[in-house]
């Protein structure tokens, strides 16, 4: 082979057309560090893809709830029988988590996810779907999160290096919220056009690419270091007991249990907002759900941006309090651009806020703990939302929708400002726990 040399006409054009690429290339991996992981790399486009199935899955799920029942309250219900699951299993997955490879534990799971969405379409397809089927296989959805969120939380961490990983943590939130404006789309075309059945068992494809995606890795896996634990109740006790000592990280949760309630549970009144405050069919749903997510992408990039430059308690209270403040507008609007603006910096606030909790957590916890305290956050973050989820349905039941919102944000408001005057005791007895201090 033949080096290039400079009487070589074509030398000087290759390097000067590469030159750029390479440029673009290293702006993008600065600001998003996690790009320099290969396995990170490969990881992504499958997510993606999953994700935006998984979204169509979430929008086509309320809106078929909504025409076989007309009720907010089983919205709320099949949404907390999702979710319900976590709140008794995370802790258990856990453990799992910190003993079986991270990896295989999740082919597995994303397998199993595969499959239900499979049956799911094929009942509505069939015309043979109810609502206790819905509530059935929702429920079965969960219990297989419970094993599959904290693992995925925890595989970040062997896929790229500490340093890189609140980026990580910042774009696979950008995957989730980014997903949240290309499915709700995409879900509004099909049930529009060939009804729910066929969002299903898109969803079910979508999975084909995240399995492709983790076969394709070729990292070694880190060692967790939680193997030689005697018993799966003492690895949960011993998590639980690290979990409440950590300053950071007892706060963290507590923080995410509200925003669980109060916050998040918003997400499963959209159907109904669309349906009797606009009057929008589901493709007008599916623009409501992607303009909050669009809002959210911002709020999940500009974290991975500056997040080595600005103080997190910024993102994390700030964040709640945009948030609250745009939702808090957008019940009492009925002029679609108003709202449209709203749900974007709703989203925009509320995901920051999300993000850099969960990247704060990340960056500190020990990795001998690390599948169960993500099983623990994540068992709180969703465990809860079926609370949150009755709570909303029930209030907006009975008194309307706009009111249940209202309540929620007045409560994250509150939140924020606690967070915002106990944090430097919270700074104090971090430092005091002998942990690295943050930057």
């Amino acid at each position: 082979m033949t080096l290039p040399t400079e009487d070589s006409p074509t030398s000087a054009p290759d390097t000067l057309a590469s030159q750029p690429n390479r440029a673009v290339s290293g702006k993008l991996r600065s600001a998003f560090p996690a790009f320099e992981s290969a396995d990170f790399r490969r990881y992504f486009p499958g997510q993606v893809i999953s994700m935006i199935g998984t979204w169509i899955q979430m929008v086509a799920q309320g809106w078929l709830v909504l025409e076989i029942t007309g009720s907010a309250f089983d919205v709320g219900l099949v949404a907390a029988a999702s979710t319900l699951p976590t709140l008794f299993l995370s802790l258990f997955g856990g453990v799992l988590v910190d003993r079986y490879p991270r990896r295989t534990i999740l082919l597995w799971t994303q397998s199993a996810a595969m499959v239900l969405a499979f049956v799911l379409g094929l009942f509505a397809m069939t015309g043979t779907v109810t609502i206790a089927i819905i509530i059935t296989l929702s429920f079965l959805l969960g219990c297989v999160n419970a094993l599959n969120v904290p693992a995925l939380q925890a595989f970040l961490s062997e896929i790229v290096e500490r340093e890189q990983l609140a980026s990580a943590i910042a774009l696979n939130s950008a995957i989730y919220n980014g997903s949240r404006v290309i499915g709700p789309a995409i879900a509004g075309f099909l049930i529009s056009a060939t009804g729910t059945g066929a969002a299903f068992l898109v969803n079910g494809v979508s999975f084909f690419a995240v399995i492709l995606s983790l076969l394709s890795m070729k990292g070694a896996p880190k060692k967790s270091g939680a193997k030689s634990v005697a018993s799966p109740l003492q690895a949960i006790r011993e998590g639980l007991c690290y979990s409440w000592e950590h300053p950071l990280i007892r706060t963290g949760i507590v923080f995410i249990a509200v925003i669980s309630i109060f916050a998040w549970s918003y997400v499963t009144m959209l159907p109904v907002i669309a349906k009797h405050t606009f009057g929008m069919g589901a493709s007008g749903m599916g623009s409501l759900y992607g303009v909050s997510g669009l809002g959210s992408v911002v709020g999940t990039l500009l974290v991975s941006v500056y997040s080595r430059r600005v103080d997190r308690l910024i993102f994390i209270a700030g964040g709640t309090i945009l948030f609250s403040l745009a939702l808090f507008g957008f019940t009492f609007t009925t002029a679609l651009p108003a709202a449209f603006f709203c749900l974007f910096l709703g989203g925009f606030g509320l995901v920051a806020a999300v993000s850099t909790l969960s990247a704060t957590i990340q960056s500190t916890v020990d990795d001998r703990y690390r599948g169960r305290v993500m099983s623990l956050y994540m068992m709180v973050f969703m465990g809860f939302m079926p609370i949150g989820n009755l709570e909303i349905g029930f209030l907006s039941e009975h008194f309307g929708t706009g009111f249940a919102i209202r309540i929620g944000c007045v409560v994250m408001i509150l939140a924020a400002l606690a967070l915002v005057f106990y944090s430097c005791s919270v700074r104090n007895a971090y430092h005091r726990y002998k942990l690295t201090p943050e930057e």
